[in-house]
């Protein structure tokens, strides 16, 4: 029904329908599936989403890069004296709790990718709580985040081999945040202008995995990232709009991940990866 955001809202507008409505239709059409059958898909990924959310306990992951942090946000969160709030904090940890379940081969909703899995799971979660949305609201956000994907997907990329963690992240946060805005009531135009203004947040990223593992810098880079949804959601809900429209936003991201030197995606032959600490920790972790 849509390959890009252009074709999508011209569906909201002619249909006189939401964001999330449009894209039900094209799974409906895509897969051949009912209404019916769709929402229970999504709301079985919804309970994927939860679980991996929750406190994974102090365990170390395969690599042994992270573990813990999200008791220790919990923890700071609880003080009460935190630069964010209380509401970061909490999407924060959450989005932690997820790279480590991934890290520990846990179940978890790859949405877009597993490196990026904290993301949209941690703005829904924390969205919903502030927001004081229900289920149904919940999943009318993930259905909002699939339209948004589907276009990166089908113009763009969200493999960070192929284009950096702007492609892995980026896609997540330009996700949530048309999720949250949706989420909030906001208006088709809205999500993408929060999708645009999430990406160019985070354009030029690079992907520099310690020992090629999905564990450092990828963990912080999930709590940065729901951050980056929350932040987005607001300032399109405010009224702010992004000048580039998110089409172009996309095709720049795309041309960005392509010109990236090989190093700087996904081999962990630069960034963080190559540095004296970064090796170090590769060659102990390999034996």
């Amino acid at each position: 029904m849509y390959n890009n955001g252009k074709e999508l809202l011209a569906i909201c507008r002619e249909q006189n329908i939401p964001l999330w409505e449009a894209a039900l239709l094209d799974e409906i059409d895509q897969t051949e599936t009912t209404r019916e059958e769709i929402l229970e898909k999504t709301a079985l990924a919804l309970r994927v989403m939860q679980g991996s959310a929750g406190d994974p306990g102090e365990g170390k992951t395969m690599g042994g890069l992270i573990g813990g942090e999200y008791r220790k946000v919990k923890a700071y969160k609880d003080s009460r004296k935190t630069l964010t709030g209380e509401t970061a904090n909490r999407a924060m940890m959450r989005a932690l709790a997820c790279s480590q379940s991934n890290a520990s081969m846990g179940r978890i909703c790859a949405a877009p990718t597993a490196g990026s899995c904290g993301i949209l799971p941690a703005a829904l979660i924390t969205g919903a709580e502030e927001l004081d949305c229900g289920e149904e609201e919940i999943l009318r956000g993930i259905l909002t985040a699939a339209a948004v994907g589907k276009i990166i997907v089908q113009n763009a990329t969200v493999a960070g081999a192929e284009g950096g963690c702007q492609a892995e992240c980026g896609a997540a946060a330009a996700m949530a945040a048309a999720a949250l805005t949706e989420m909030a009531g906001g208006a088709p135009e809205q999500s993408l202008h929060a999708a645009a203004i999430a990406i160019k947040n985070i354009m030029g990223l690079i992907c520099d995995p310690i020992a090629g593992l999905v564990e450092s810098p990828c963990s912080k880079r999930n709590a940065s990232g729901v951050l980056n949804a929350l932040s987005s959601a607001d300032l399109a809900l405010a009224g702010v709009e992004s000048i580039i429209p998110f089409d172009e936003v996309v095709d720049a991201m795309y041309t960005v991940g392509l010109a990236m030197h090989p190093d700087f995606k996904e081999t962990a032959r630069g960034g963080i990866a190559a540095t004296p600490t970064g090796k170090a920790l590769a060659k102990t972790i390999r034996g």
